[in-house]
């Protein structure tokens, strides 16, 4: 599926509110209503669209703690990467996980209780010899800039 500008369209105003009606979503894009839901749908069924979730302040429920954490690995081979992965997807607290290119393997984003509940978790993790060399801990103190949505005219090629 190639998309045109009005899937574009349906996309970042998806993005802004999820919440949308199908009819206040037509109007944004300038279709009818049928026509928009169809390509909903179809947007959906390609997996271009994969959810919808709620946003959540995080500060108004406590004390909370977001950390990002570089880890190392000891070895790079396939299954040192797969064991890693397989252990990261059972933790909660992982709200994000990527490989990255540079001095390290991954960058992980954890959301804790405090510093306690994630020097538990990291000990945890380095005890149960999932191949990690060594990490490197960066506390979140504030987030001035947070975006829910991508720029997807910037990054998607002009028809």
């Amino acid at each position: 599926m190639t998309l045109d500008k009005i899937d574009i369209r349906i996309l970042s105003e998806l993005q802004k509110n999820g919440r949308i009606t199908n009819v206040e979503l037509a109007e944004l894009v300038y279709l009818s209503p049928s026509p928009c839901l169809m390509r909903v749908k179809k947007l959906q069924a390609e997996g271009y669209i994969t959810g919808y979730a709620a946003q959540i302040d995080v500060s108004k429920l406590g004390q909370s703690l977001m950390v990002f954490t570089e880890i190392t690995l000891k070895n790079h081979r396939q299954i040192d990467f797969a064991r890693f992965l397989a252990a990261m997807e059972k933790i909660d607290q992982v709200i994000e996980c990527h490989l990255v290119s540079g001095g390290y393997d991954f960058l992980v984003k954890f959301v804790t209780a405090g510093i306690s509940d994630y020097q538990l978790i990291m000990e945890s993790l380095v005890e149960r010899d999932i191949g990690i060399d060594k990490y490197f801990s960066f506390v979140i103190l504030k987030s001035p800039i947070v975006k829910t949505h991508l720029p997807l005219a910037s990054i998607l090629p002009d028809d």
